[in-house]
């Protein structure tokens, strides 16, 4: 601990306690490794802010002090962005004390909750009150709000909903001064110049430490239905979803899926069973649901609109769920995806978008000249078809050592696949973020005025560059001397 981190955490326990100090080495270990095990960080000290005002406390004498510090949720970000760096000369700083939500309307269709509040907690308060909070994911149970803001997170849902950027209404933050930003209200109508509620909102903590955001509800479920669909190819998925989209607005998720990747769910994934009596080449899974009584059910709607998809042989093969428990199995295949690759080998992943209607061609014409540059590399994309976000993971060869592989082969496989991306006129990052995963690369493929620009904001509200270092984007050092 360097002697102004050793003052700063002497200072806060004096001023706030053990509750929001630690530097109990056993306490802080299970923080400092990102959920993919990719990066290792270390820090001398974990802080637990239970307030707005801890939190523009701690941030203030950091900035004073010259401490750098790292903001962290629930630590299930995929790009390694709330890891610290591997020196320890970042603290850590926990949001989740703060998990309290602490309103929630059903009359004006808005929550306000903090940083810490635990997605599925969300969504279950939402229940309660007869709304939904529409952002779903399968790391729901361990999420934070503070940390689905900050990376502008997206899920299955937003083919309907949009990603976090359209569902939040309202942004508290604490700014690298220690400042606190109160743009909580949530304003239909707001025209003070720029928006510093939209910077802060997948900015990745790097422009300020989020608090509490106002978040906006819909109308609670009446019914849902569950459907599978097998098909020959993803164009054939796309034109489903484009007749679907044409005749209701009842559809809220459109999940994509090989043949391949659904095996690998059921090879490694105890207690799953397919869902179709064949193998298929691809799989959809369709969400529909009912909010007003007197629609029409879900199922039969699916059952109707699904009929001549199946008569065209625009699909092969459909099933819709009889129970909820089958819906809830089938969704279980989509959410077992990335455990069942952990099980299979070492894999490098890629969170990328794609225009909407370049998705299926990308998805099968990507995939092949992977595995072509990369002799025995095996491909899945799978991903939300209506927005254009493949998830595009390349596995190692049977037998390579993951360690060498990762090593030698990882590097080079994903500057492949992103200049691919971005021949296609897609991003390299479409849900999960830059963090520090993904800078290099994000510097590499991005224009020089786009780079300029993010610089020169990073500049003017963390000139001292003491929040979540390494991120996103480096000031350079000139920007960065006192």
């Amino acid at each position: 601990m360097t002697p102004a981190q050793s003052q700063l955490v002497e200072t806060l326990l004096q001023r706030f306690g053990p509750k929001a100090v630690t530097t109990d080495a056993d306490a802080i270990a299970p923080w400092l490794r990102d959920w993919r095990g990719r990066y290792q960080g270390a820090a001398p000290a974990l802080l637990s802010p239970g307030s707005t005002g801890e939190v523009a406390a701690i941030v203030g004498l950091a900035a004073e002090a010259g401490v750098a510090l790292v903001p962290q949720g629930g630590n299930t970000g995929m790009v390694g962005g709330a890891t610290p760096p591997a020196d320890g000369s970042a603290l850590l700083v926990s949001l989740r004390r703060m998990n309290r939500i602490r309103s929630l309307s059903a009359t004006s269709n808005l929550a306000v909750a903090e940083a810490g509040v635990i997605l599925a907690d969300l969504r279950d308060a939402a229940e309660a009150e007869g709304r939904r909070f529409p952002l779903d994911l399968g790391a729901r149970g361990s999420a934070t709000i503070g940390g689905l803001v900050s990376t502008n997170a997206g899920g299955t849902q937003v083919l309907r909903f949009g990603n976090m950027r359209s569902l939040v209404a309202g942004v508290e933050a604490v700014l690298p001064d220690g400042s606190i930003h109160n743009g909580i209200a949530a304003l239909k109508k707001d025209n003070r110049g720029y928006d510093l509620n939209q910077l802060l909102i997948g900015a990745e903590g790097t422009l300020g430490i989020v608090t509490a955001t106002t978040l906006r509800l819909v109308p609670g479920l009446v019914s849902r239905a569950v459907a599978w669909v097998g098909l020959k190819n993803p164009a054939d998925a796309l034109a489903l979803l484009r007749s679907l989209d044409a005749t209701t607005s009842a559809v809220e998720s459109f999940e994509i899926m090989p043949g391949r990747t659904v095996r690998l769910v059921l090879d490694h994934v105890p207690g799953i069973r397919p869902p179709l009596g064949a193998d298929q080449p691809w799989h959809v899974l369709i969400e529909a649901v009912a909010t007003d009584p007197a629609a029409e059910p879900p199922a039969e709607l699916l059952e109707r609109l699904l009929a001549p998809a199946l008569e065209s042989g625009l699909a092969s093969d459909a099933v819709i769920a009889a129970s909820e428990a089958q819906a809830e199995s089938f969704w279980r295949i989509r959410h077992s995806i990335s455990e069942a690759e952990r099980a299979a080998g070492p894999a490098v992943q890629h969170d990328i978008s794609v225009p909407v209607d370049d998705m299926p061609r990308f998805m099968v014409e990507g995939g092949a000249a992977t595995e072509a540059r990369f002799p025995g590399s095996s491909t899945v994309a799978y991903g939300h078809l209506g927005d254009g976000n493949v998830h595009f993971h390349v596995r190692a060869p049977e037998g390579a050592d993951p360690e060498h592989w990762y090593a030698e082969q990882a590097p080079a496989i994903s500057r492949f696949v992103h200049d691919m991306v971005v021949a296609a006129g897609g991003s390299i990052s479409a849900e999960h973020g830059i963090g520090q995963m993904k800078r290099a690369e994000l510097e590499r493929l991005s224009a020089p005025s786009r780079m300029t620009v993010l610089r020169a904001i990073k500049a003017g509200l963390d000139p001292k560059g003491i929040l979540n270092p390494g991120k996103l984007v480096v000031l350079a050092p000139a920007l960065t001397s006192p």
